[in-house]
């Protein structure tokens, strides 16, 4: 039976060793349990397997089954326990039918966190309402303001279209679905838009609209060149 304590060495030092700062550090805490994560595993996997980055770049997804500033709560917190000094720390949330208090308030905390340590960098990468809405300017342009419901009826639309059948929350292969059969390169342009036709705006005030892009553009760079050149 191996010995206890070289064991708990062992875990120990694998543990070091992963969270041990890489050139690009990308720590995603997703207001979501599954269908936020399960997107952006899709760009894990891929830059994991582009032998020119993938021993640069870690991306940690963090599940918070929480909301606005208990994302970025959680973040902190996760921050502060593994000694995180450097890299990019996102937090993807939706505004759904949370205070615009408290929606807006996560720009003001990232802002004064971002003070504290030039190195490590917090960002907002929001939706209002809501991450199908980023989702769904794969396929359209689109600038309704209308609710949750309204967006996953057009994206079962497109998606039967596809012959993939209704959309559905937690799907596994949404990044997938997306990147190849959606149009990530005018998502990102189309939500680019909308985000400057709300100029002067709050976030909570910008509807529709989401900063998803700027999350998906940031690792978009290490993708392997085939699949980049889907969002560029």
């Amino acid at each position: 039976m191996p010995n206890k304590n070289k064991r708990d060495d062992w875990k120990k030092k694998r543990r070091q060793d992963y969270l041990e700062p890489k050139l690009h550090n990308f720590y995603i805490f997703c207001e979501g349990e599954r269908t936020e994560p399960n997107y952006f595993e899709g760009f894990k996997q891929g830059i994991e397997s582009n032998p020119i980055y993938r021993e640069m770049v870690r991306i940690q997804i963090e599940p918070c089954q929480a909301e606005t500033l208990r994302v970025i709560g959680a973040a902190e917190k996760y921050a502060a326990k593994n000694k995180i000094q450097k890299g990019q720390i996102w937090c993807v949330y939706d505004k759904d039918s949370f205070p615009a208090k408290n929606f807006n308030a996560v720009i003001d905390r990232i802002k004064h966190l971002n003070l504290l340590n030039p190195d490590l960098q917090y960002h907002a990468a929001w939706s209002n309402e809501c991450i199908e809405f980023w989702f769904l300017l794969h396929f359209a342009y689109y600038t309704s303001n209308n609710h949750r419901s309204a967006y996953i009826e057009f994206l079962n639309s497109q998606f039967n279209e596809l012959g993939i059948g209704k959309y559905q929350k937690q799907m596994e292969n949404i990044f997938d679905i997306l990147a190849f059969q959606g149009n990530p390169k005018l998502a990102i342009r189309y939500a680019k838009r909308i985000i400057e036709n709300h100029a002067g705006k709050t976030p909570a005030e910008m509807a529709p609209g989401t900063k998803v892009y700027e999350l998906v553009e940031e690792l978009a760079k290490y993708l392997p060149e085939a699949m980049r050149m889907r969002f560029v």
